[in-house]
C-alpha cells in the first residue's frame, strides 16, 4: 500500500490520509498494552504518521500507551490529543476554561512522554466558557511551544464560524481543524460542517468512519450481536437488536456489503474510501 499524505488545515504539517485512532486502547477496550503497542507499530510501519488520542480515553491510559509506543519514533509522528471531559471529581477538572486547559495539557504531555503536542483539540463545546477564553489559552500554549496547532471535535457549524470570527477580531490564533463523526451511515455534516471547514481552510479528521463497527463486517443482518465485548459492551444502546434504528443500519450494511463485493473490495475498505474521498476531509 502506498500511503498518501495531505496538508493539515493550512498548517504545513503533512499527515497520512489515514489516522490511527486509539479510543479503544486501555481498560475500556483492549486492556492488553502489548497488543495495543503492536497495533501502533504496525500502523507506523505501513506509513501512517498520524496518531489521535484523548485524555479521557480509559482515564488517561490510552495516552500512556501511545506515549510508550512512540518512544524513539516521536519526531516522525504527528501526535493529536484532546481535552474537555471530566478527569476527576473536582468540578473544575474538565471543560474548556483556561484554568483547566493549562493543567490538562501538562497532564497529557506527561502521559504522552513528550515535550509538545502537534494538534491539541477541544473534545466538545462548553456552553459555560466564552470561546475567547478558550482561544486565548490555546494561543498562549502555541506561543509557548507546548502545542503546534489546535482544533475542535464535534462542533456545530455555527460555533466553528463564531470561533473563526472571534479569533480574527481579537488577534488570536484560530482553530485549524475539526474532528466530526462521518461515515456511510452518518452523513449529516455534509450539510453545514464540511462546507464551513472548507470556507475557513480547516483540516478535517473524521471519527467513526466504520460507524461504531457497523461497517466493519462484524455486525450483519440475521446474526446475533455479542453485547459483551467491544463497542457493544461500552455503548449497548447503539446495538439494541429491538431498535428500529439498529434494524435500519443492518439493512443498509447488507446493501453496502453487496456493493463492496461488486467492486471487489471489503466493506471496511469501501467505508474508508468513502470518507477520505470527500474534498473537505484530510484524514
Amino acid at each position: 500500500m502506498v500511503m498518501r499524505y495531505r496538508v493539515l488545515g493550512g498548517t504545513g504539517i503533512r499527515v497520512s490520509a489515514y489516522c490511527l485512532g486509539t479510543m479503544m486502547f486501555g481498560s475500556i477496550g483492549n486492556a492488553d498494552r502489548a497488543d495495543s503497542t503492536r497495533i501502533i507499530h504496525a500502523a507506523l510501519d505501513q506509513g501512517i504518521n498520524f496518531v489521535d488520542t484523548a485524555d479521557m480515553y480509559s482515564a488517561g491510559e490510552s495516552e500512556e500507551i501511545v506515549g510508550q509506543a512512540l518512544q524513539g519514533r516521536r519526531d516522525d509522528i504527528v501526535l493529536a490529543t484532546k481535552f474537555h471531559f471530566p478527569m476527576g471529581d473536582d468540578p473544575n477538572s474538565g471543560g474548556n476554561s483556561r484554568r483547566w486547559i493549562m493543567r490538562a495539557v501538562e497532564d497529557s504531555l506527561r502521559r504522552l512522554r513528550t515535550d509538545w503536542i502537534d494538534l491539541y483539540q477541544v473534545h466538545r463545546p462548553d456552553e459555560t466558557t466564552d470561546i475567547e477564553e478558550t482561544l486565548s489559552a490555546l494561543t498562549d500554549l502555541q506561543r509557548a511551544g507546548k502545542i503546534r496547532a489546535f482544533g475542535t471535535s464535534t462542533f456545530p457549524a455555527e460555533q466553528i464560524a463564531e470561533a473563526q470570527y472571534v479569533a480574527q477580531r481579537r488577534g488570536l490564533a484560530r482553530f485549524r481543524t475539526e474532528q466530526p463523526p462521518y461515515s456511510l451511515l452518518a452523513r449529516g455534516i455534509e450539510r453545514s460542517v464540511l462546507p464551513a471547514c472548507q470556507r475557513y481552510g480547516m483540516g478535517v479528521l473524521t471519527w467513526s468512519p466504520l460507524a461504531a463497527g457497523f461497517l466493519s463486517g462484524r455486525y450483519r443482518q440475521g446474526q446475533p450481536i455479542d453485547m459483551s465485548t467491544g463497542r457493544a459492551a461500552l455503548q449497548g444502546y447503539l446495538y439494541d437488536p429491538a431498535s428500529p434504528e439498529t434494524a435500519a443500519k443492518l439493512a443498509a450494511v447488507e446493501q453496502f456489503a453487496a456493493l463492496a463485493d461488486g467492486l471487489g473490495c471489503s466493506l471496511p475498505e469501501l467505508a474508508l474510501a468513502f470518507t477520505v474521498a470527500h474534498p473537505a476531509v484530510t484524514s
